[in-house]
């Protein structure tokens, strides 16, 4: 295995030498255990603008080549979704084209029979996308009818552009929402226009505002349970609409009670890249499903352990997915705004993309100190893939901000 000279965050610097790929393999058929999508990451074309601001231009063989490696191992894919950018530097018109290029190749995947792992799926299985309102700018947006209203056709709008695609529906959490909504009635109002408009039955996301500011007070109330309660209201309002929640709340003990309290039939996917590993293997009663950012950068674990779910090797399965724990806290450490920069970062070092960055010039989230513990964590849970390409690629990031001979000490390690 290949030895890197990693720099301390204190000061100095030490050999590391990496320990390789983890034992991990492809299932040779469907995963049933448990219904999970990964929340895949986009990748841009190197050469265009990417910078704060400007329109999103994808690289879109290396985009649906990300999609076919989770595939591959038997997951799903949560399209569209923050993980993706959406409305964090992916524009609309690219957020469109990416859900119908997904789906259709989704579709292709099916027709072609390509992967054991998907025999007997249908598209909805492969490809889920987000539903949201990312057309609005939510600083014009003023409280009351008429902004419920906008908020309303841009959400139908996007209904209209998932469903036509193919894909399941994910209905967003949306900031313009959050500023046209004067209390719980009013989501109660909006999101049963929508849920009466599905055509098949759709999963909710509730996201955190851990994950985007703008967002606190969803569901018309900061108190959690007070929002909660909203949340629950909605669902049994609308039996037969509701697929699953997907919950981004970073709370292993509300998801729990959420999940005790769901409807029969409604699934619980989790969405808490802290605490996945319980919470998918469950209280011995309930377990929840998932649809996890995490995933989309842990997938040859994930799948590897949900291989040991299905074999009824459960406690197996959670010391794999535990194995990767310190890795997602890490990734998804505050300001977890800046995730996604992780992804990128292990899809930059396995060679699923040219070079490290994102749209949007998401890729300067995360400092170098962050970076190193990202890569050592990654190869602490054996998920360095091809261990000489990575070395060599964390040796050229590191030559390049000027650590490649005496390193100075790392401030502000987060």
């Amino acid at each position: 295995m290949p030895v890197i000279v990693l720099p301390h965050p204190d000061g100095g610097s030490y050999d590391y030498q990496l320990r390789g790929p983890g034992n991990f393999s492809r299932p040779s058929e469907p995963i049933t255990s448990r219904k999970v999508y990964a929340a895949a990451h986009v990748v841009p074309v190197m050469t265009a603008d990417n910078t704060p601001g400007a329109p999103a231009a994808l690289d879109w063989d290396a985009t649906l080549a990300y999609r076919h490696e989770l595939w591959s191992y038997g997951l799903g894919v949560a399209d569209a979704m923050d993980t993706a950018q959406r409305g964090m530097g992916l524009d609309y018109e690219a957020t469109k084209e990416l859900i119908r290029r997904s789906a259709a190749e989704a579709a292709t995947v099916i027709a072609q029979d390509r992967y054991p792992a998907l025999r007997g799926r249908s598209v909805r299985d492969l490809i889920s996308c987000g539903v949201g309102t990312d057309q609005l700018d939510p600083a014009v947006i003023e409280r009351g009818p008429e902004g419920l209203e906008k908020v309303t056709a841009a959400y139908l709008e996007m209904l209209q552009v998932v469903e036509q695609s193919g894909a399941k529906v994910i209905i967003m959490c949306s900031r313009a929402m959050v500023r046209a909504a004067s209390g719980p009635q009013d989501y109660l109002d909006v999101y049963g226009r929508l849920l009466a408009e599905a055509s098949e039955p759709v999963i909710l996301h509730w996201l955190g505002d851990m994950f985007d500011p703008a967002l606190a007070g969803y569901w018309g109330n900061r108190d959690v349970e007070a929002a909660t309660a909203t949340f629950l209201e909605l669902i049994n309002s609308n039996p037969g609409k509701v697929d699953g929640v997907k919950v981004s709340l970073l709370d292993a003990a509300h998801e729990t009670a959420l999940r005790t309290a769901l409807p029969a039939g409604v699934r619980l996917y989790t969405g808490d890249d802290f605490n996945y590993p319980e919470l998918i293997h469950g209280d011995g009663t309930l377990h929840s499903d998932a649809l996890l950012g995490i995933f989309a950068a842990i997938y040859p674990a994930a799948s590897t352990a949900l291989q040991a779910f299905d074999a009824g090797q459960a406690e197996h399965g959670r010391r794999i997915l535990e194995d990767t724990q310190e890795l997602g806290r890490h990734i998804f450490s505050a300001p977890t705004f800046y995730y996604k920069t992780g992804i990128a970062f292990l899809s930059w070092l396995n060679g699923h993309q040219t070079g490290f960055q994102l749209v949007g010039g998401l890729h300067a989230g995360r400092s170098i100190g962050h970076l190193v513990r990202t890569f050592v964590l990654a190869d602490q849970a054996g998920l360095l893939l091809q261990p000489e390409l990575a070395a060599e690629r964390m040796r050229n990031l590191l030559r390049v901000n000027g650590l490649d001979a005496d390193i100075p000490s790392l401030t502000g390690v987060s």
